[in-house]
């Protein structure tokens, strides 16, 4: 590397904020890649990390062990004031209180980026922080917060966030993580909702993901309410693609999803990349008691649905369940698939 490209491409001080299982995977990735990272999490975490430093592990074989002197942690969000680069990880119920905080503490200077679910998320941002070069981002891969300080990496995929001056995607990229900049980001994040509406039948179905995507039962449901809600979005004149390949358009997907299994699996390969063991982050979330993104995916089609004035059955009943398991705090009811079948059907009768 030559002296004038280091010039251009330092490596910043990163701020994780709002480090979770994504955040401190994607944080100890960078440090493990030689950055200054800041991990700014809740006290909980940060006594966790001070005992146990991060391990790092993935489907792949990825097992790296971080001491608690290879990176920063931090619960005062006055971090902020260092970062020239902020990784928004919270969830997106959060996103307008982080907002805040770093326009209170962060240079104006510093390129913030949203790496969390949803479509949302980059806008709340771009309108707290006019001053600030403020990015929207996908991140396709799920992490699982193990215990220990170990956060695993489960599914495949790199990281893609909106394209803006420098070289961003560059110098955040290093060994085991890559970023990709994309001039126009939401038909990627639409896409990446499309797919992530499975989070939910996942956390109801309280089975590893690759399981799921291996039962006839299962992957039927997830193509109808796929289809359900590709129709909503074609409705309000919304593009989707898919967030890991331009080449397969989402319409696909559905009929994919509904191919014999052993045609499936000679299809998808790519699909079953999965960690045996994996679950989505909102299964993830319904065992740990706490508050679910619901309201940012199944609830965000429900909502689409009702201004175009269709119906979305599938949707509206799995948005349901998800809110009455929280509301139980027992985690995953553990549905199979002709269970949630019937209480759609029920829904639907009611309605």
């Amino acid at each position: 590397m030559t002296e004038t490209s280091k010039e251009k491409l330092p490596y910043p001080q990163i701020v994780v904020a709002g480090a979770g299982s994504v955040g401190c995977f994607v944080g100890g990735m960078l440090a493990r890649g030689a950055h200054h990272v800041t991990l700014l999490v809740r006290p909980r975490v940060d006594e966790e990390l001070a005992r146990q430093g991060l391990t790092l592990t993935d489907f792949e074989g990825l097992d790296e062990e971080l001491a608690p002197d290879m990176f920063y942690r931090a619960t005062d969000p006055a971090c902020l004031g260092a970062a020239d680069v902020i990784l928004v990880t919270v969830k997106s119920r959060d996103t307008a209180e982080m907002a805040q905080l770093i326009r209170a503490h962060a240079k104006p200077e510093a390129v913030v980026v949203s790496l969390q679910n949803g479509v949302g998320n980059g806008g709340i941002l771009k309108s707290t922080l006019p001053d600030c070069d403020v990015r929207a981002g996908m991140v396709p891969f799920n992490v699982v917060h193990m215990g220990g300080g170990r956060f695993h990496r489960g599914t495949s995929g790199d990281i893609v966030i909106e394209k803006g001056p420098g070289w961003l995607a560059w110098t955040l990229s290093v060994n085991g993580l890559t970023v990709h900049e994309r001039d126009s980001i939401v038909a990627i994040q639409w896409g990446k909702l499309l797919i992530n509406l499975n989070n939910a039948l996942n956390a109801l179905a309280g089975i590893p993901l690759r399981d799921q995507l291996r039962s006839m039962g299962w992957r039927r449901i997830i193509a109808d309410q796929l289809s359900e809600a590709i129709r909503v979005l074609e409705a309000a004149e919304i593009k989707a693609v898919m967030p890991l390949s331009r080449r397969l358009p989402i319409r696909l997907m559905p009929r994919i999803l509904r191919l014999p299994s052993l045609l499936f699996n000679w299809v998808a390969r790519s699909m079953l990349t999965i960690d045996p063991n994996a679950r989505s982050s909102m299964w993830d979330d319904l065992e740990a008691g706490r508050l679910t993104e619901i309201d940012e995916l199944q609830g965000m089609i429900v909502e689409l649905a009702k201004e175009k004035g269709l119906r979305a059955p599938i949707n509206t009943r799995v948005s349901e369940l998800i809110r009455e398991a929280e509301a139980a705090g027992t985690g995953s009811p553990q549905l199979y698939p002709r269970d949630l079948r019937q209480l759609v059907r029920e829904h639907r009768s009611r309605a």
